[in-house]
């Protein structure tokens, strides 16, 4: 019950991995503030868990992400770890051809919405004294690939955020590190691509693991690491 007395916020709770992940930290003892577009979706993801509570917002809007912090420090007094697992994926276009809408579509979903939970939650760690940020990047954020520019970029952009922030945070004892998976396996992923081997993908409930390691006091020597998770070989 490493998160007893913990209150972990979920962003993008109602998707793949984030029921995966607040399902590790239920059973470690945290309380759950779980964060997504839309209500209906959350009710259907954790209509039985216990000691949560679902925030419907859109985290392109700075104000939505504000009122989902205050409504979280206003029910449980605090907020010990943020997961900030909203995102996208989208590729297809070449870097000349890529359109606006999925440029500002995916540094808005990836990069933005983090900076948006950044500045509601941040205070309230530093108020605190202590705090653990952990963001989801993409093992594509390394090197640029054919037809994906646009989703790269905005995966580098969360770990050049991760790593500005840990240096701003260290000395508040706030530990702010990313994952870096490869593809998830995902019913959705699965459909996209029915030719690959599902084994070689990461599983939600393995790379949840991971994000419990870097929220636990065990990682509490771990700052601005992008950590790659790829799955077996």
């Amino acid at each position: 019950m490493r998160f007893k007395s913990k209150t972990v916020l979920i962003t993008g709770a109602a998707g793949n991995l984030g029921r995966a992940v607040a399902q590790a930290f239920a059973n470690e003892g945290a309380s759950l503030a779980l964060v997504d577009l839309r209500s209906g979706d959350l009710q259907a993801a954790f209509s039985d868990m216990e000691r949560h509570i679902l925030v419907e917002a859109n985290l392109l809007r700075a104000e939505d992400a504000m009122a989902a912090s205050d409504k979280v420090v206003a029910r449980f007094g605090q907020i010990d770890v943020l997961c900030n697992l909203a995102g996208g994926f989208r590729m297809g276009e070449a870097v000349h051809e890529t359109s606006t809408t999925t440029w500002d579509f995916l540094l808005g979903v990836n990069a933005e919405s983090l900076l948006h939970m950044a500045r509601a939650a941040v205070p309230h760690m530093l108020a605190a004294g202590s705090g653990k940020i952990i963001n989801i990047g993409a093992l594509a954020a390394q090197k640029g690939g054919a037809q994906m520019g646009a989703y790269a970029a905005s995966k580098s952009v969360v770990v050049r955020l991760t790593e500005s922030m840990s240096a701003e945070l260290r000395e508040a004892s706030i530990n702010v590190n990313c994952v870096l998976p490869t593809i998830i396996d995902t019913p959705e992923n699965r459909a996209a691509m029915p030719e690959a081997d599902p084994r070689r993908w990461v599983a939600p409930s393995d790379l949840a693991n991971v994000i419990l390691f870097l929220a636990s006091d065990e990682a509490r020597a771990v700052h601005g690491a992008a950590l790659p998770v790829v799955g077996l070989s």
